[in-house]
């Protein structure tokens, strides 16, 4: 099949880019024998869908976007759920404990749902990530592990392990615990009596009639099953490696708790006579504590908590930023996140083509991004704005930003009156909270009045430039060799804060006169 490869000898250096490449290396440059290039991830709905699974299938779809601009060679997106996975514990953060507990070592989708929404816990998980995914505007295929497990799309495949059980067994015990060595067994059965999913040994291979006998831990009774049509599952990189080979997955991410794991699941594949994919293994969110976020424990942020702060496409900028380097994932890296977003999307019209390909943005937007609005203002100005107002309600920004930016309204800037809306919200849970003014000390409190003096000499069209050169001479002329101490002595007598905005462009956002006010409020003039 002769294929079109559209940009392949460009040099993007963005890393979707790079992963895409991989990839075009991997196939030769040609269509595979199945027809397209396969890419997936993978989620495991023992508890609610967390960011870091929204991160993993967002940079998934990224590298295809990439993909899609080096060839026309098709490509298919798989996000698989092992739902068919058994119940371990009960996580923290969803309601009905005590049921949960009597059904673990179930599957996920035998589990009664504890929200009372879907026919099971798996069902139920597996709903709240599609239905996240799809207002994202993924295009992707959900795949569950329940399916094609019971379906018999999985026994080709389950009758490869067993065939070659010995050798697979020669690869996993070494890398398990002596006790657990003894009774492992790359098959799970479904008890029949129970509907719990057995660890148990094997006491009997059959892969002339596609069966398996294991002893019954409660009853002690042989009991045979088949390994096809549902009646068994696989144990987790056991069963990683069994679906590459069943699905000849091109591409697969993975988080770097999982090294070993790649490792071993991939000799798996090969064992079973396919080929592992490639694979990106990118660090994990961190919490405020600096510790794994973690869907068990509900630790870090959720998705609904970025999107009740933030742009939706802030929370893909930061999905973008440096996969293979761990970064905090919590309230206070919002603001810097859209901000950051912003700046790159004002460049975007201005540069080359080739330059627009290694703009975030250019990933983040799937190659077309929306036009940007040039207003100067950033989330960080609006959210110390709305700190200094006290805002509770958009309309109050709303009347110093019409006076900024001539034109400007809600209805002709809806992207600003979301930003508008977001910053108060955030003021409202996180910089309120926290404000805490000092009095200044002798040398602060002349060089405010010396700022406010300064500030009632100037016409109140005065430029945000000519207000922060200003600033800054005044600091030095009142002795603040360090002028970052300077800027402190502003956000924390001023504002109340540790931190704060350019405070040229902030009085002039806020209003001249309205800062003269304030100061000399401060100082008690």
């Amino acid at each position: 099949m002769t294929n079109n490869i559209i940009n392949a000898d460009q040099n993007f250096k963005s890393w979707p880019f790079i992963e895409a490449n991989r990839i075009l290396n991997r196939i030769h440059h040609k269509t595979p024998p199945k027809g397209f290039v396969l890419l997936e991830t993978g989620y495991g709905p023992s508890g609610l869908p967390h960011i870091g699974t929204f991160g993993e299938v967002a940079r998934t779809a990224m590298v295809r976007q990439a993909f899609s601009e080096l060839s026309d060679i098709p490509t298919r997106l798989f996000a698989f759920s092992d739902d068919m996975d058994g119940l371990r514990k009960v996580p923290d953060n969803v309601p009905n404990q005590e049921m949960l507990k009597k059904h673990i070592g179930k599957p996920l989708t035998k589990v009664p749902d504890p929200f009372d929404k879907y026919e099971s816990f798996g069902h139920h998980n597996n709903a709240m990530l599609c239905s996240f995914l799809d207002s994202f505007g993924f295009s992707y295929e959900f795949q569950s592990s329940t399916d094609w497990y019971t379906k018999g799309q999985f026994d080709d495949a389950l009758r490869l392990v067993l065939q070659h059980y010995n050798e697979i067994m020669s690869l996993i015990l070494p890398s398990l615990r002596d006790e657990r060595r003894s009774t492992y067994s790359p098959f799970l059965p479904v008890c029949p009596r129970t509907g719990v999913v057995l660890q148990v040994k094997m006491e009997e291979l059959r892969p002339d009639s596609d069966s398996i006998i294991y002893k019954d831990p409660e009853t002690g009774v042989l009991t045979e099953t088949l390994i096809t049509g549902g009646n068994c599952k696989l144990q987790w990189k056991v069963d990683w490696g069994m679906r590459w080979r069943a699905f000849d997955v091109d591409y697969e991410m993975s988080g770097k708790d999982l090294i070993d794991s790649v490792k071993l699941s991939s000799q798996i594949c090969r064992v079973l006579g396919g080929r592992a994919p490639e694979n990106l293994t990118y660090e994990h969110f961190l919490d405020e504590q600096g510790q794994k976020i973690s869907k068990s424990k509900g630790n870090g942020l959720t998705i609904d908590e970025w999107l009740n702060y933030a742009p939706a496409e802030s929370l893909s900028y930061y999905m973008y930023q440096s996969p293979k380097k761990a970064k905090r994932l919590y309230f206070d890296v919002i603001p810097r996140a859209v901000d950051e977003y912003l700046t790159h999307i004002q460049k975007f019209p201005t540069q080359s083509p080739e330059e627009q390909k290694d703009n975030p943005i250019y990933h983040v937007h799937a190659s077309n991004p929306p036009a940007p609005q040039a207003t100067g203002l950033t989330y960080n100005m609006l959210l110390n704005l709305a700190s200094v107002c006290n805002a509770e309600d958009a309309s109050i920004l709303w009347g110093f930003v019409q006076k900024y930016v001539d034109g400007a309204s809600a209805e002709s800037h809806k992207t600003l009156d979301l930003l508008i809306k977001y910053a108060i919200h955030y003021y409202r849970d996180f910089v309120a909270p926290l404000k805490e003014y000092r009095a200044p000390t002798e040398m602060e409190y002349a060089a405010l009045k010396a700022l406010a003096d300064k500030l009632a000499t100037f016409d109140t069209q005065t430029n945000a430039d000519v207000i922060q050169t200003e600033v800054f001479e005044i600091g030095k002329q009142h002795g603040f060799t360090d002028l970052r101490s300077w800027f402190g002595t502003m956000y924390e007598v001023l504002l109340g804060q540790k931190e704060g905005p350019r405070m040229g462009s902030f009085i002039a956002l806020y209003g001249i006169d309205n800062m003269i006010i304030l100061i000399r409020e401060k100082l008690g003039l």
